[in-house]
């Protein structure tokens, strides 16, 4: 493994753990900055060598030194994932600018995708930002020419919107939430139209599945909700990842069926 790409992986281990502090203040509204790290049970301060990503958890055995209160076991996840993420974007990207612009867009995607998954909101400190961030890095280092991000922000937003808006006359209840709208607006800006169109098909079939299997093994009732997001960010990883080679295999495909 090379050097940038084990440098990438221990950089995001680092700002995972900044990220569960996102996860955990930002549905309740509280400060990201301050006060410091601390135990939410108990409200000791979390000294720096407890706080080594991954590290820190199971030398604690994931109880917090002070109460002996139990650490979620989202908080090493998390840190791991996100570090695996900048190892694997380093190494499919290359150490460039653009790899730069889809870490910070992967971070954010997990927190939003963490948060609507436990509180069923996706907050606008994270999409609205990431929506202007989204067009001037279009603008700038990605691959993407600006009005391909300005119509990936259009469509995703309001495709999103159109089908909330026809929820309640099709399906007799509410169906998208704005957050979902918002959050993939910011991929849209991010990936351009192509990536959504291809966000909002794996999110859906993904959705389906999922809550399919979850009614059929009674762990869901259909009237429940099941939270959009974390499969708006599954699509939108897919595609970043490998848009290219599944447009190139549909083209395939329709090709060979002609």
């Amino acid at each position: 493994m090379s050097l940038p790409i084990i440098t990438s992986v221990l950089i995001g281990l680092l700002i995972g753990s900044f990220l569960n502090v996102c996860i955990y203040r930002m549905p309740r509204k509280k400060s990201i900055v301050w006060p410091p790290s601390h135990c939410p049970a108990c409200s000791a301060s979390i000294h720096p060598f407890d706080n080594i990503p991954v590290v820190s958890y199971l030398w604690l055995r994931g109880r917090c030194r002070a109460c002996r209160d139990r650490i979620p076991l989202r908080y090493p996840v998390v840190e791991a994932v996100n570090g695996l993420g900048y190892g694997l974007i380093v190494w499919h990207f290359g150490l460039a600018w653009q790899a730069v612009v889809y870490a910070a867009l992967f971070s954010a995607l997990l927190v939003a995708a963490l948060i609507d998954l436990e509180h069923q909101i996706i907050p606008d400190a994270i999409t609205l930002p990431g929506i202007a961030l989204g067009l001037i890095c279009a603008a700038t280092v990605l691959p993407l020419a600006l009005t391909d991000a300005v119509l990936g922000l259009l469509l995703g937003g309001g495709l999103l919107w159109a089908l909330a808006a026809a929820s309640p006359y099709v399906f007799g209840k509410e169906g998208m939430g704005g957050g979902d709208i918002k959050l993939l607006a910011m991929i849209g800006a991010f990936l351009g139209w192509k990536s959504t169109v291809l966000t909002i098909m794996i999110g859906a079939l993904a959705g389906a599945v999922v809550g399919i299997a979850l009614i059929l093994l009674n762990i869901m009732r259909r009237d429940q909700y099941l939270p959009f997001g974390p499969f708006l960010v599954l699509g939108a990883l897919i595609s970043m990842f490998f848009q290219q080679e599944l447009f190139a295999w549909y083209a395939g495909f329709l090709n060979a069926s002609q």
